[in-house]
């Protein structure tokens, strides 16, 4: 058989600085935003610790063992041009562009030029990887230099192989989980029957030099390597393997549960092919299915080969089951291995069985971008799209007025705005603000506040969890109940409740779309302006 005529490749680096100076644009109104959740209350203090100090392990917040590969190339940008946010949202832009150019080779070496182009704009736009390309976080960069394993792995270059999924295990552990899959789908092959239906599932099946395999397998296992050496390396500096205590209890220890499995499953499968409008994509390539390929002239339109897409079946349903497994919280950017996958083929397929494909692939970018600003009915994590701008401009707003009125104040908050008050170079405050925690403002929570009012003269309360105004599922109380056993769903008091809960008033308050921030003044803070006054007047 002839093998279909390939379009002519592009020059990786202009494909490069292409998706850099688009992303960039599209990120510059965001650039300037003092730093978000993880990202202030680990990613940012970890990296600022080994530009400080040299440390890997950080010191100014509880180690939670992530290699640290993004955090020393944060460290990096700013030893070279300046600590600042848009210093650090510019240079993960950078990882975002380099992983979506691993996404561009990816889909051009499985399919065509055409294809990877489309992927790669469905890729950047898709919400949950446009938010977290300029956030300081660890998941999407381990995610490209996935792509650029699969790659090396497709092209068999073992060598090239161990090295990128090396540099993603550096970049958070769980992305071992990628080479590890393979691995085990490298050894099912040699295990497996050579004849019948199987025979079609690896890559040259049945002609392939036992040797060859072997090699294959050992550059997938390979990476094992550094992880060890790491967590070796941190067991020795702070007598834990994996992490504090309290963090492996949320992410392991707490989830091995069957129900819970069952349910962060559902969720798992949701987010690699229906979550934020990525349901059109799954749902039109279903369709389509049942469509016959489209012909060019006497030649059908080429489809992804079939040990090809086993392969990457074998990272999505990896990761789809562990991170139901794992982790205490079921975020979605845990998903951003596998989401680029479903897309590809996704594409591809559209490709293959609709003449007028580009206009679909327009329809799906379309409604990704339009996800960028709507707020799906259902409670979901504000970093997977917008939203978390319209968290961090309430905090903004919120902490100032905090910090204008009351500037010698303690003030009652929960995390992560207790490090947002306490550490200015947060980007939110000037100058430390005395805080008193605790861990949400839900009844419980508040109710012991009250016990020891006298200890802070004003609240800053918010809502720690998105809440849609007419939510999509829980009105059913078996949900809810659920929600609270196994994914420590609570309901945030709103501030008038708050207030009157712990003896106050409320004297500032803004909200945007279902988000929302107050701030609480106590009986005895008039002493207190009135001692900031007398202060101020010397």
């Amino acid at each position: 058989m002839t093998s279909p005529i390939r379009s002519p490749r592009l020059h990786p680096a202009l494909v490069f600085a292409g998706i850099f100076v688009g992303i960039f644009l599209l990120h510059l109104p965001l650039l300037q935003l003092p730093y978000f959740w993880d990202e202030a209350g680990y990613y940012v203090p970890a990296a600022r610790d080994l530009l400080l100090s040299g440390s890997l392990i950080p010191h100014t917040t509880v180690s939670n063992a992530h290699p640290p590969l993004v955090m020393a190339w944060i460290a990096l940008w700013w030893k070279c041009v300046g600590f600042a946010p848009v210093v650090t949202r510019s240079a993960m832009l950078l990882v975002a562009a380099f992983s979506l150019l691993g996404v561009f080779r990816l889909a051009e070496r499985v399919a065509n030029t055409e294809v990877a182009i489309a992927s790669t704009l469905c890729t950047a736009v898709y919400p949950v990887f446009f938010a977290q390309s300029s956030l300081a976080q660890v998941d999407l960069a381990a995610a490209g230099l996935i792509f650029w394993g699969l790659c090396a792995y497709l092209e068999d270059r073992p060598v090239s192989t161990a090295i990128w999924f090396s540099l993603a295990v550096l970049a958070k552990e769980t992305a071992i989980l990628a080479p590890v899959g393979l691995a085990c789908w490298e050894v099912l092959r040699s295990v497996a029957p050579k004849w019948g239906l199987l025979q079609g599932l690896w890559l040259d099946s049945g002609s392939e030099p036992g040797g060859r395999s072997s090699k294959r397998i050992l550059a997938l296992l390979f990476p094992l390597l550094p992880l060890v050496l790491w967590y070796a390396y941190h067991f020795a500096r702070t007598g834990y393997v994996f992490g504090n205590p309290e963090f492996f209890r949320y992410n392991v220890a707490s989830t091995l549960n069957p129900v819970r499995f069952l349910l962060a499953l559902v969720l798992r499968l949701w987010q690699a092919f229906g979550y934020m409008h990525l349901w059109l994509l799954t749902l039109g390539m279903l369709l389509l299915m049942m469509w016959p390929p489209v012909k060019d002239g006497e030649v059908e339109r080429s489809r992804i080969a079939i040990p090809v897409q086993m392969i990457f079946l074998v990272v999505v349903k990896v990761y789809v089951v562990a991170m139901a497994l794992i982790g205490g919280a079921v975020l979605a950017r845990y998903m951003l291995p596998a989401v680029p996958l479903v897309i590809i083929v996704g594409v591809s397929t559209l490709r293959r069985r609709l003449r007028h494909w580009p206009v679909a692939v327009a329809v799906v970018a379309i409604a990704f971008v339009a996800a960028w600003f709507w707020n799906p009915p259902y409670g979901f994590s504000p970093e997977d799209n917008l939203a978390y701008r319209d968290y961090i401009v309430l905090h903004q707003d919120g902490e100032r007025f905090l910090e204008a009125r009351y500037p010698m104040a303690h003030a009652l908050t929960a995390w992560p705005a207790s490090d947002e008050l306490a550490r200015p170079w947060l980007g939110y405050v000037t100058r430390p603000v005395q805080v008193v925690r605790i861990e949400d403002f839900s009844l419980d929570e508040v109710l012991s506040a009250a016990d020891f009012r006298s200890h802070f003269e004003v609240a800053l309360v918010f809502s720690t969890k998105y809440e849609p105004a007419r939510p999509l599922l829980d009105r059913w109380k078996v949900w809810i109940d659920l929600k609270r056993r196994f994914f420590g769903y609570h309901r945030d008091l709103p501030p008038a409740a708050a207030a009157q809960i712990i003896g106050g008033r409320v004297v500032f308050s803004e909200e945007r779309k279902g988000q929302w921030v107050a701030v609480i003044e106590m009986e005895q803070s008039e002493i207190v302006n009135a001692r900031n006054t007398r202060i101020s007047m010397y």
